[in-house]
């Protein structure tokens, strides 16, 4: 039998677990109590939100056929857990609402969340343990690195590419590149909510506000 678990029962957690749970609906190698939620420490709770709780370090010693997802807005978070599975044996998986919307072209790695009434629209390369939250969006031909995470309602235009690791808050708006001069976002950077980013940033930079300018706060590598 198939166990599933979904790392993190916080905020982010507790929005993916129903959409994880109606794909397993249509998994046959899935019956019921098959799902878990997996939380690192050791003081759990029996449960969250109906689901039952266990910590990583146990769900890395089941045996089977054992899948991970990592529903953890902090994308070296992400890396580290990752890592710690995979070791294990465990296999990544990605979820995708049903309402999310995928179009022509796309390569996008393993153990993506994409959320409900989220888009990638055509011919975007997304790297491994992406996060598109609520409503947001990628449109044509951007490149996304590893460990990315959008918060919800991020509109990420054409041709723009994000480095690894960088985090775009609520309501942000990449504006469009071009093939020849993309829009570029740093490995590592912060965009701050609402910010309107018309111009690169750099590697571990914060920008905030309209359009979005640095705040001179490095992210620690």
């Amino acid at each position: 039998m198939r166990k599933y678990g979904l790392i993190g029962a916080g905020g982010h957690g507790r929005d993916t677990m129903p959409v994880l749970a109606e794909m397993l609906r249509y998994d046959r190698n899935a019956p019921d109590g098959s799902l878990t939620f997996v939380v690192e420490g050791s003081d759990l709770p029996a449960s969250v939100n109906g689901y039952g709780v266990m910590s990583l370090d146990e769900f890395c010693r089941l045996e089977g056929d054992i899948f991970f997802n990592i529903a953890i807005a902090d994308g070296r978070a992400r890396e580290r857990i990752a890592a710690v599975c995979q070791e294990a044996g465990l296999k990544p998986f990605s979820i995708v609402s049903r309402t999310a919307i995928v179009m022509d072209d796309n390569e996008i790695g393993e153990g993506a969340i994409i959320s409900p009434f989220a888009t990638v629209t055509s011919n975007a390369r997304i790297g491994r343990f992406f996060h598109a939250n609520l409503y947001s969006y990628v449109t044509h031909d951007c490149v996304i690195g590893d460990f990315v995470t959008f918060a919800p309602g991020v509109m990420c235009n054409g041709n723009v590419t994000i480095g690894d690791h960088a985090f775009i808050g609520a309501g942000a708006v990449l504006r469009n590149g071009s093939k020849s001069r993309p829009l570029r976002i740093g490995k590592g950077a912060v965009v701050g909510m609402g910010a309107v980013v018309v111009e690169d940033v750099s590697d571990f930079a914060t920008v905030v506000g309209n359009p979005a300018r640095p705040t001179g706060k490095q992210v620690t590598p």
